[in-house]
């Protein structure tokens, strides 16, 4: 059986992480709300690991794959700081807006 990856080949999964990754640099520059930034910043990061498990598919090294764990890892753990941190701004001004949040500077 032909491996999986020559079959559909490396180019498509480059032209699909850089989809992922321009649509989650589009959500964080044009959404003003803070979940969908955060999301947005989770589907650049699964993009980049992505491609990451396809070039070490590619490579036959798994380097790469060890690599996307660690960072799938940090991520988790990202979003429960970050949201976190939301609910303890949403307690206290009772919006996410992040145009509201300018006006915490000191």
């Amino acid at each position: 059986m032909e491996n999986i990856l020559q079959q559909i080949g490396i180019e498509n999964y480059i032209y699909l992480s850089t989809l992922l990754f321009c649509v989650g640099v589009f959500g964080v520059l044009y959404r003003r709300n803070a979940i969908v930034m955060f999301m947005s910043i989770e589907i650049m990061l699964n993009a980049v690991n992505l491609l990451l498990v396809a070039f070490s598919t590619y490579h036959q090294d798994a380097q790469g794959q060890v690599f996307v764990f660690f960072s799938m890892a940090v991520a988790a753990a990202e979003v429960a700081v970050g949201l976190a941190i939301l609910v303890a701004v949403y307690r206290n001004l009772n919006n996410i807006d992040i145009d509201n949040l300018k006006n915490l500077k000191g």
